[in-house]
This record gives structure tokens, sequence and C-alpha cells, in this order.
């Protein structure tokens, strides 16, 4: 499976945790995200986690900023992208499950570095039902 992650400069160890974490368990990872704490802006680092889902060079993305609003706000603007926020594994099993999400947001400053390693774990182990909720994820796209 292929996964694309990027994040602004809240998120570089919550970046590598989980990059570590998808490598040891055997997945391909594309890293747009930076590995420093310098500012920078989350859009620079959204848009390739996108345009790969949405192009289908990825599978998944993984997107991390300070809120995970502004990240998710920039992916979510690509056709056939679907990120949604989490701040909880429950809440990462319904967005795959209720959703069908393949874009995880993680705010880095709302969650600790093992929350997010257990959400990205969860996001990914968690299939789309389909059925009544397929009609409403039909209806998401402009």
């Amino acid at each position: 499976m292929k996964i694309s992650i990027g994040n602004d400069h809240a998120g570089p160890d919550y970046k590598k945790a989980i990059v570590d974490m998808l490598q040891a368990k055997g997945y391909e990872v594309t890293n747009y995200g930076t590995d420093t704490t310098a500012s920078v802006d989350y859009p620079d680092f959204g848009h390739p986690v996108a345009t790969d889902v949405a192009e289908g060079k990825a599978d998944f993305g993984i997107i991390i900023c300070g809120s995970g609003n502004g990240i998710a706000m920039t992916a979510n603007k690509h056709q056939k992208v679907r990120a949604a926020l989490c701040w909880m594994k429950e809440i990462a099993a319904l967005a795959r499950q209720h959703n069908d999400a393949n874009i995880i947001s993680i705010p880095a400053r709302y969650t600790s570095i093992a929350q997010a390693v257990e959400m990205v774990e969860t996001f990914l182990n968690t299939d789309f039902e389909g059925g009544r909720h397929q009609t409403r994820v039909d209806k998401i796209s402009c």
C-alpha cells in the first residue's frame, strides 16, 4: 500500500513516528513534510499529498498541522479527496466506515504522538461500510 504524508512545523516528530510505524509494516511512504520546526506554510505540504491521493498515486494520505484544520481545508479543495480531521481513534474509524475518508488530518497540538500513531493504524485498518453511506459520499463532490 502507498501512503503520502505531509506536515508543517507542528508535526515533524509526529511524522517521524508515523513513518517509522508504516515502514515497519511494509508500507511505501512518500514524504512531503518538513523535518524541522522552522515556520512553514501548511498548504505547501497538504497539496502534494492531496494530489497523490486524487490522482491515485497513493492509496491514502496523512496530513499534520497544529490544529489539523488548515491542512484539511487545503486537501479538501481537491476533487476525489475526503480529508477527515481526527483527534481520537474512534473518529478515525468512523471517518473510514461512514465517510470513505482517504486522508487523515491530525492536530499535532491537541493529540499525543502515541494517539496519532494509533489513529493512523485504525484509519488504515478500517474499511468503508458502503450501503447507505455510499449514497451520502456520492453527494459530497461539487
